[in-house]
């Protein structure tokens, strides 16, 4: 049995009024070397939306428990122009970005959802 990944997202196109379906996301964690002073992000999993605009695998875990969440700087990237091209929709952006901080005692669950559209987005944490 494989487990719920601890971070999620729901992509919603507001201009259609529909989930958006085949949106491709990707999370990063910020690494960074303070002795060489560099900063780097390093990928984590790459999926895409299902047919309601979920995307809820991935960070699945294993049989043997939940994926335990590291503290730090994570990020969300969103295709968005090549979503809104499977629509012939013209879209200022090319991606959306979302960067956000676990806290050290980090909760089991964030919830990242997008609500887009070709010429603005929004992002909140949800539940």
């Amino acid at each position: 049995m494989s487990h719920k990944s601890p971070i999620t997202t729901h992509v919603l196109d507001t201009t259609h009024g529909i989930a958006a379906q085949g949106v491709k996301v990707k999370l990063e964690l910020l690494q960074s070397d303070a002795a060489a002073a560099v900063q780097d992000w390093t990928v984590l999993a790459e999926g895409v939306t299902n047919e309601d605009g979920r995307c809820t695998t991935l960070l699945p875990g294993t049989a043997s428990g939940p994926h335990t969440l590291s503290p730090g700087i994570y990020r969300m990237t969103f295709a968005v122009k090549e979503y809104f091209q499977q629509l012939d929709v013209r879209s200022f952006f090319p991606f959306t970005q979302v960067v956000f901080e676990v806290p050290p005692q980090p909760n089991p669950h964030y919830h990242i959802p997008l609500l887009l559209s070709p010429y603005s987005y929004s992002t909140y944490r949800g539940t």
